[in-house]
């Protein structure tokens, strides 16, 4: 996968940021409630979420400053390497992106999923009982950004939406117009 460093400018023009910021979709997962989430070949993403997912707790799952939830390939290959069985989508996400520095995801930075797709990461997600299936031993705290920055899931408002397909590309866009709201808290 191609590698975005230093000063490249993006198709939208903004300067891009240091590290890996091309990368792909890696997979795409819904579910019709809770955890794990299926692959799918396929799903179009909408302000309200993406096609095909449910929410079984929609006090703290979805909602437009939550619509997508968002996980890196590369965080899961490391932790089924601690011994945790881990896959995609089995930690709620709906897209497992590969290739991206996962650090630089962080609230206000966007993405750009396949030909259409835009993202704006809102907040890191706190993980819950629901996965506990996840890990070795049960430490969901494993994904926290608080013990572990980087290794966090996060979810993403949609500011334009798109079909989105495993193998699609993903970017991470930098952009110093983009709004720098606050994390979105339960």
């Amino acid at each position: 996968m191609a590698d975005a460093r230093h000063d490249r400018s993006t198709q939208d023009g903004a300067a891009a940021l240091d590290g890996s910021t091309l990368g792909a979709v890696d997979q795409v997962s819904v579910s019709a409630g809770g955890v794990p989430k299926r692959a799918v070949p396929e799903a179009t993403i909408t302000t309200g979420g993406v096609s095909g997912d449910r929410q079984r707790n929609t006090k703290l799952h979805g909602g437009p400053e939550r619509a997508v939830c968002l996980f890196s390939a590369d965080v899961i290959d490391r932790l089924q390497a601690e011994g945790h069985p881990i896959a995609p989508g089995t930690a709620g996400e709906n897209i497992t992106l590969r290739g991206i520095d996962w650090s630089l995801v962080q609230p206000g930075t966007r993405l750009r999923l396949g030909e259409a797709a835009l993202l704006q990461v809102t907040r890191y997600t706190t993980p819950c009982a629901n996965i506990t299936d996840s890990f070795a031993g049960g430490r969901i705290d494993r994904i926290n950004v608080k013990r572990y920055p980087a290794e966090s899931r996060v979810y993403a408002r949609v500011l334009a939406e798109g079909m989105v397909r495993p193998g699609d590309r993903a970017e991470l866009l930098a952009d110093a117009t983009v709004e720098q709201r606050e994390p979105v808290r339960p």
